[in-house]
């Protein structure tokens, strides 16, 4: 097995939205602001090549919004899903699975491009298969009010329409050992309904792709929750248990969307589960 961390692109979101309740004056110490109040994100994926599979955790936001959706958004930066692909000598078209921890478009909306006329919408992984789970896709196609600007039909539907979605099975277990994907998936529900987070074991440690659960590094401490979250206080209880668990046993945290930090570990201190060192996937892996 071998992973690769894939930036498919940079952009900003309001600070406020991003710490909910917790004051700026906190949270501007690690997730710095400009002058609109916004902090700089990333769309860091995952790849993992895996025998014949090569399988991709989230996509990134996509290019096929329109101008004025991507103006509410910053974009920064010169990476893209398919500049970072080819560096590490892939395309696209070599992805088998593409994983998605949740189907807001953040996380997913490079999954589905335009056609060649830009008439409709087709998968932009032409051999691969889509895997979420029932729970999280009748969530995401029946959106409630909250969540309806992140949950796009035009990200969803193609997927369905196109035969190549696929429903991750699971138990009434927050941790579900999956056999095919070769990694474990941890549920969660604060966020949204049924997150998943992938745990991948890998040259002796256990890396937790931990998407929305901890966006950044900034985020680790529990009562520091997104205003984007659905259930905070579930969130708060999911985030506690996972961070003392991830502490005891040494896992790193890989950042979704940390701009600046890619992993992490974690220590115990008299304040709670902390920030232990911040590493770069190269200084750990290389």
């Amino acid at each position: 097995m071998k992973l690769y961390p894939i930036e498919t692109g940079n952009f900003k979101l309001d600070g406020g939205a991003m710490f909910g309740v917790v004051p700026k004056t906190l949270w501007q110490r690690t997730n710095s602001a400009d002058s609109n109040n916004m902090i700089d994100m990333a769309a860091r994926c995952l790849l993992i090549e895996d025998g014949n599979r090569l399988i991709l955790i989230d996509t990134g936001l996509g290019n096929k919004q329109s101008e004025k959706f991507f103006s509410y958004y910053y974009q920064w930066g010169e990476h893209t899903l398919d500049k970072s692909l080819a560096k590490v000598g892939f395309h696209r078209d070599d992805i088998t699975d593409v994983f998605m921890t949740h189907l807001h478009f953040d996380h997913c909306g490079g999954s589905i491009e335009w056609n060649k006329d830009r008439t409709g919408y087709q998968p932009a992984f032409k051999n691969a298969t889509f895997w979420t789970n029932e729970n999280h896709w009748h969530w995401a196609t029946e959106p409630n009010v909250r969540e309806k600007a992140s949950f796009l039909k035009e990200n969803l539907l193609p997927m369905h329409e196109s035969g190549q979605l696929k429903f991750i099975s699971r138990k009434d277990t927050p941790l579900v050992k999956n056999s095919e994907l070769g990694f474990d998936i941890l549920f969660v529900d604060g966020h949204t309904e049924k997150m998943m987070l992938p745990q991948i074991n890998y040259k002796g440690k256990t890396i937790v792709f931990v998407a929305d659960l901890v966006p950044t590094a900034g985020h680790i401490p529990v009562p520091y929750v997104m205003g984007y979250d659905t259930r905070p206080l579930l969130t708060m209880n999911e985030k506690a248990a996972f961070l003392e668990g991830a502490a005891t046993q040494d896992y790193l945290l890989f950042f979704e969307h940390d701009a600046y930090n890619e992993i992490c570990n974690l220590r115990k201190t008299e304040k709670g589960i902390r920030l232990n060192e911040i590493f770069t996937f190269d200084e750990l892996f290389s």
